[in-house]
């Protein structure tokens, strides 16, 4: 009977010991992946101004395109505009010619 007791003991100490190991392992664990996050933020932090830096070049190059398009859409619509007002511009002066010459007329 007392060498059964002494086994109980002997795998209850080693039950406690093995649960004791588990939670050391689980806590170094837990302290590694902490470190880890740590790690990774303090990157994330050191890329922040890169990344504001990637996003501010894009903005400023989308933003210069649109002006460009709409310089590019203006010059056509002032050229368009010019070359209306040329073609008008002849019959506009024989129109008002011809009323000033026929005030009598009319």
């Amino acid at each position: 009977m007392e060498n059964v007791l002494q086994r109980l003991l002997d795998a209850e100490l080693k039950a406690q010991a093995i649960v004791e190991n588990a939670k050391n392992e689980r806590d170094q664990l837990v302290s590694e992946a902490r470190e880890e996050v740590k790690r990774a933020e303090q990157r994330f932090e050191l890329r922040i101004p890169e990344i504001y830096s990637a996003f501010t070049d894009k903005a400023e190059e989308r933003a210069k395109t649109q002006i460009n398009e709409l310089e590019r859409r203006y010059q056509e619509r002032r050229q368009l505009l010019t070359e209306l007002s040329k073609q008008h511009q002849k019959q506009a002066v024989a129109d008002v010619l011809d009323l000033l010459l026929n005030v009598e007329k009319n």
